[in-house]
């Protein structure tokens, strides 16, 4: 490594290349010594260059050949030249930078986290219960939407089989939510296939997104895409995002930002083509847009140029879908249901569990009553008052709402070494309350999991338990 900087000292050409393609190709410890023995010129040129590149577009390029071509071409050339001087801009991998003349501006969050945040935003807006995603990839967008609770039905649709199976793991769910059940069920499903397809299962939906999907299409699919979608398909909204053309200069010399791309519009070609397609199939549509331009470019628009196109009559035409044959074109890659509290074997679960959590709240509550009432009765010298812990042990905190429910309830009572909870007094608590069933639901989901009284309208249990603990037996 030694001999390798001291030769790349001497600044000829083929020195100058081999100890740059080391630099390349090592380690970050051993380019480390390389920087300890390299040369002069050569190494503050090669690194004021890196530096100066956006790293995102280093990455990019997996030919390190060419980032080497590059380097040593602008080296040859202009030797003299004040690297930290020149721009250069890159978007790459859903991200955008640029490097100016003062610093670098980077997009935070990243362009495609913007672009699925406004997403996200509509969906808080308008609650959709049924979100397709045309052209989901990776399924980055789906994993995000579907932890919301208003949405019932998710589906993902992309050319890409390959992606579909590798990604639709992601789309499972976690133990958390066996433990902690959605309200609603949720059903995710991706499918295969082109969206230029009629597919029967997709009719109904609420939302559709097409984030960064059209560009991709040829001219052909292009002409068909308005007819499948906002035609056949026909949901309340549909999003669609694409690149805006008037923002390339700002990038690196290239004419498109992705080699699948078929073109890029400007702003007035997207919202022609846009509001035509409005007019057509009876939309109207907004234009916005994500990632905002550098100081002083501001006249070039939004980075990513967005469409919201809204049904006019605010609902789907009911005659319209009912008159829709099958019509199962798509492929199924994955299908993944989450649990719910309208599964009677989830609601049971979780009603079992807060039921016996919050009897043994009241068992051990009751059992302080009857201890601090002994002590009133009866005081012994040297006794310690342990009155505030095992409140706030077992205390919880009531709106006054929930007070007034839980005191207009039955109260627990005591027959011999029984505890008889009513429960009519379990659910007036709010995590029993929030689980909308009534006594005799109540009573038919937990028969065989609890103890009942003759008449069915408590829970028994035994007051005292060998566990039990109280700091004053001591």
């Amino acid at each position: 490594m030694e001999q390798r900087g001291c030769a790349a000292s001497g600044a000829g050409p083929a020195a100058t290349r081999d100890w740059a393609v080391l630099c390349l190709t090592s380690s970050p410890s051993r380019v480390d010594l390389l920087l300890n023995h390299g040369a002069s010129r050569v190494k503050r040129d090669y690194l004021a260059f890196t530096a100066e590149l956006p790293l995102i577009l280093i990455q990019s390029l997996e030919d390190k050949s060419a980032f080497l071509l590059l380097f040593l071409s602008q080296w040859k050339l202009e030797t003299k030249w004040k690297w930290q001087k020149r721009p250069y801009r890159s978007v790459a991998g859903g991200n955008f930078e640029e490097v100016c003349p003062e610093k670098v501006i980077r997009f935070k969050p990243p362009l495609y986290k913007q672009r699925y945040q406004f997403v996200r935003d509509l969906v808080d807006r308008h609650e959709p219960k049924k979100v397709a995603d045309l052209g989901c990839g990776d399924t980055k967008l789906l994993k995000l939407l579907k932890i919301y609770p208003c949405i019932q039905l998710l589906v993902g649709v992309d050319i890409n089989e390959e992606k579909l199976h590798s990604n639709g793991h992601h789309l499972s769910p976690y133990l958390g939510e066996f433990v902690k059940p959605r309200d609603l069920d949720l059903t995710v499903t991706l499918y295969h296939g082109s969206v230029v397809e009629r597919d029967s299962r997709l009719l109904g939906f609420d939302l559709i997104t097409c984030i960064e999907l059209i560009e991709h299409l040829n001219s052909d699919d292009l002409a068909r895409f308005p007819e499948v979608v906002f035609g056949y398909l026909s949901p309340s909204m549909i999003v669609i995002s694409t690149p805006n053309a008037e923002f390339n200069p700002l990038f690196p010399t290239v004419t498109l930002r992705d080699a699948d791309h078929k073109f890029e519009w400007s702003r007035m070609e997207f919202q022609t083509w846009a509001s035509q397609v409005a007019n057509c199939y009876d939309y109207c549509v907004e234009f916005t847009g994500v990632g905002t331009a550098p100081a002083g470019f501001e006249h070039v628009g939004y980075c990513t140029q967005i469409g919201v196109f809204r049904k006019n009559s605010g609902k789907l035409a009911e005659p319209f879908v009912s008159q829709q044959h099958d019509q199962h074109v798509y492929k199924a890659v994955y299908t993944t249901s989450y649990p719910s509290l309208q599964q009677e074997k989830v609601l049971k679960f979780v009603l079992v569990g807060e039921l016996l959590i919050q009897v043994e709240r009241l068992r051990l509550r009751h059992q302080r009553m009857l201890r601090e009432r002994e002590k009133e009765l009866d005081p012994k010298p040297g006794d310690m008052d342990f009155s505030q812990a095992p409140h706030l042990l077992l205390g919880e905190v009531f709106t006054e709402a929930e007070k007034a429910r839980i005191d207009s309830s039955p109260q627990p009572f005591c027959e011999g070494e029984k505890f008889y909870i009513p429960l009519r007094r379990l659910l007036a608590y709010p995590k029993l309350h929030r689980l909308c069933v009534d006594e005799e639901r109540m009573r038919s989901l937990i028969a065989d999991s609890v103890c009942l009284s003759s008449d069915s309208s408590a829970v028994v249990v035994d007051l005292h338990n060998s566990w039990d603990y109280w700091p004053e037996d001591n």
